[in-house]
């Protein structure tokens, strides 16, 4: 894949950022918990943060509420994770008006699973406005390498919707390559069913990337594909396969297509594999087994390994595995991303090597 050779940015991503609560006790319930852990967290930053841990320049596009202390924690981190953002300040309006969304959640334990609940009224977020940027000194003058969108931001609100739309258009413009996770939710998308089919057909119609599940393609794109569950590793792989066939079809402007594959034992016990079709090349990871402190952004931290090694130029057949690799390298952190220290430290995990390092 060829990607610009002039840019200021390696990876650029849209995105509403909130805060994530968990209890301090790992793998204790919510509701039995006193003292919670707290976060900066976004599924898109999730993704952005295994670029911007290894060394490339990455740029978040959001919105804050002015003067408020949660805002500020989210830039301080933002920073802190070396990543630089921008991003309109909207004022609170009362008690009443905006505010950062709070995902609160436990990791589970054993056979007990995790259980996530996300508060997300007066959203800031969803006031992502297309005019708050200058999308043509973006992607025109300074230059993106890739710009990957979420189906969280692009279904948030219609506003969001329209915004990703345009930075998808401007991105292809100017030459930027296009990555677009679907990450369909059926509580966005309820009543707008039809407008965010169109949205989103027309965004993966001009994207490079397209990475979802089954769930994914076919509520969101309308693709054919398998149910979820009730298979064993090897039918669902050739099912999967035969998924993609059909999104490829669909959608030919693309050339990277690819999916993760999840078989949970318990909560800290999981299968995980993965799936890439490159070109007409196919790259099967089978799930092994990896342990699991926290399930919530490894599929994330999955897209953030893969578009590294695209980013890096490696050759496609590195690009899932170290996908793969970051994927589980998420799922060891309380954070819900990865920080990786370095590339050798995810080519460990990939080659099964947890031995101490001294």
């Amino acid at each position: 894949m060829e990607l610009k050779e002039n840019y200021k940015w390696s990876l650029v991503v849209p995105t509403s950022m909130g805060i994530r609560l968990t209890p301090v006790a790992q793998g204790q319930p919510i509701h039995t918990s006193s003292n919670l852990f707290m976060q900066a967290t976004s599924a898109e930053t999730n993704v952005a943060n295994i670029s911007a841990y290894l060394g490339l320049p990455v740029k978040v596009l959001t919105t804050f509420v002015k003067g408020s202390p949660i805002a500020q924690f989210i830039k301080d981190s933002l920073r802190s994770r070396h990543m630089e953002y921008e991003g309109r300040e909207v004022k609170q309006g009362g008690p009443w008006g905006y505010r950062h969304q709070i995902n609160i959640a436990d990791s589970g334990l054993g056979s007990r699973g995790p259980r996530v609940w996300n508060d997300r009224s007066g959203e800031v977020g969803r006031t992502l406005n297309v005019k708050d940027f200058d999308l043509d000194r973006l992607f025109g003058q300074e230059g993106v390498q890739i710009l990957h969108l979420s189906g969280l931001i692009g279904a948030l609100s219609q506003e969001t919707s329209l915004f990703c739309l345009e930075l998808a258009r401007a991105a292809k413009k100017y030459g930027t390559k296009i990555s677009f996770d679907l990450n369909y939710r059926a509580s966005f998308w309820k009543g707008r069913e039809q407008e965010l089919h169109d949205i989103f057909t027309e965004i993966a119609s001009i994207a490079d990337i397209l990475v979802g599940n089954e769930e994914d393609f076919q509520l969101c794109l309308g693709i054919e594909g398998p149910e979820a569950g009730g298979m064993d590793i090897a039918a669902k792989i050739e099912s999967f396969k035969g998924m993609i066939r059909n999104v490829k079809k669909s959608f030919p402007g693309a050339s990277v297509f690819a999916t993760t594959l999840r078989e949970v034992v318990n909560a800290n016990s999981h299968l995980w594999g993965a799936i890439m079709l490159e070109g007409d090349n196919w790259h099967v990871i089978e799930p092994r087994p990896i342990h699991v402190l926290d399930r919530i952004g490894g599929g994330d931290g999955f897209v953030g390994g893969l578009l590294y090694g695209i980013l890096k130029g490696w050759e496609p057949a590195k690009w899932p595995q170290f996908g793969w690799a970051t994927g589980a390298l998420a799922t060891t952190f309380l954070t819900d991303y990865g920080q990786p220290a370095d590339e050798d430290q995810v080519w460990s995990i990939w080659g099964g090597n947890a031995r101490v390092l001294r």
